[in-house]
């Protein structure tokens, strides 16, 4: 792999956008407050990573934080790239760090569904602590969810849920990131073997390996 010159800085929420929207599997930004981090190789965006509010509200309850204290990496969403993305990832932290002193564990999840088990996380050193409990979908106006908009029309409309056809979907691969000393110390006792690639898996970043983009209007996108 050929190297190349990376810039890391703040992205704007329109750059964010495009790079989700076209470089990432779920193609759509997260519905909470993010903070986004751009990558830029050889003078061209190649997307970003984002971090914010999860749509568990009680996030760091477990580990004993307050909301401020604790969010979710929710996005990597890049296009075809030289620099590795547990570079881009291990700085767009140190960013997020500097921006929230306060901020003491980074919390992800990889999702199987989508045959991720992690590797860049592992590549990175986060702790493994299992998976999350298996969930439900329902195919509704189009495709499989279980997010917000559905679950206030079951409540709109409780005859709704029985209508759909549904599935169950298994545990998501969670990792956690301590960002101090002693948030380590806390976190390393909950830490269990990191979980094996699939035999089918052949990335693990969540993108849509694209030759688009990284051209007017998303190359200057960016907050100094």
């Amino acid at each position: 792999m050929s190297k190349a010159d990376l810039k890391i800085d703040w992205a704007t929420h329109a750059a964010a956008k495009y790079a989700c929207e076209n470089w990432h599997y779920s193609k759509c930004t997260p519905k909470f407050k993010q903070v986004w981090i751009g990558a830029w190789e050889d003078g061209k965006f190649i997307g970003v990573t984002s971090f914010g509010r999860s749509s568990t509200p009680y996030l760091g309850d477990a580990y004993g934080l307050k909301t401020t204290e604790c969010a979710e990496l929710t996005r990597i969403a890049m296009k075809s790239h030289k620099c590795q993305i547990s570079r881009i990832m291990a700085i767009s932290i140190k960013f997020l760090k500097k921006q929230s002193p306060g901020m003491r564990l980074l919390v992800s999840l990889a999702d199987p569904m989508q045959n991720h088990h992690g590797g860049v996380y592992q590549a990175t050193n986060w702790v493994y602590v299992g998976k999350s409990s298996s969930n439900t979908q329902y195919f509704y106006r189009g495709k499989w969810r279980n997010d917000t908009p559905l679950m206030r029309a079951m409540q709109t409309n409780p005859k709704l849920r029985e209508s759909l056809q549904k599935r169950k979907i298994p545990g998501k691969h969670k990792y956690l990131m301590p960002l101090d000393n002693e948030m380590r110390k806390q976190i390393l006792p909950l830490s269990k073997p990191y979980p094996k690639r699939a035999s089918s898996e052949t990335s693990d970043t969540a993108d849509f390996q694209s030759d688009k983009g990284g051209a007017t209007p998303t190359d200057a996108l960016h907050i100094k």
